[in-house]
C-alpha cells in the first residue's frame, strides 16, 4: 500500500474537515471519482493514520486564551485543577513568556470566577477573541 497522498487524497481530507457527514457519493462528485473509489481511499487514509477521528466543532460565543507565568512551584496542583475545568479547549505548557497557555469559553462571570481560582498559581495574561479571520478545521 502506497503511504503517500495524491492531490485527490488531499481533497478529501479538506472536504471531509470542512464536513465529516458528507457522503461518498458527494465526496465523489467533488474529486471525480466513484463513491466506492472514495470509501477505499477513505479506508487507505485511515489505515495511514490521516483520519484519526471525526468529531464535531462547537460554536462558542466567548473565546479566550489565557497565559499563566506560574510564581511557584505548584505544577501539578495548577494541572490537576486545570483537567477538572469542562470550559476550557486546551492547556498547553509552553516557553516563553508565559509557562502555561489556556484557551477557555467561559461568559463573564464564569470567566470572572475562573481568573479569580487561576491568580493563586501565578501572573496572568488575557486575550479575547473579537472576531475569527480565518481557521482551518
Amino acid at each position: 500500500m502506497s503511504t503517500s497522498l495524491d492531490s485527490t487524497d488531499l481533497k478529501i481530507l479538506k472536504l471531509l474537515q470542512q464536513d465529516a457527514k458528507m457522503s461518498h457519493k458527494e465526496i465523489g462528485l467533488q474529486v471525480h471519482r466513484t463513491g466506492q473509489a472514495v470509501g477505499q481511499r477513505i479506508n487507505r487514509l485511515q489505515e495511514l493514520g490521516c483520519i484519526q477521528k471525526y468529531t464535531i466543532e462547537i460554536q462558542h460565543q466567548h473565546t479566550q486564551f489565557v497565559r499563566l507565568l506560574m510564581q511557584n512551584n505548584q505544577f501539578q496542583s495548577f494541572e490537576k485543577f486545570i483537567s477538572q475545568q469542562e470550559k476550557l479547549t486546551a492547556c498547553y505548557k509552553t516557553s516563553g513568556s508565559a509557562c502555561y497557555m489556556i484557551i477557555t469559553h467561559f461568559n463573564e462571570i464564569e470567566f470572572k470566577n475562573f481568573i479569580e481560582l487561576l491568580s493563586q498559581w501565578g501572573h496572568y495574561s488575557v486575550d479575547s477573541v473579537i472576531k475569527e479571520v480565518h481557521h482551518s478545521p
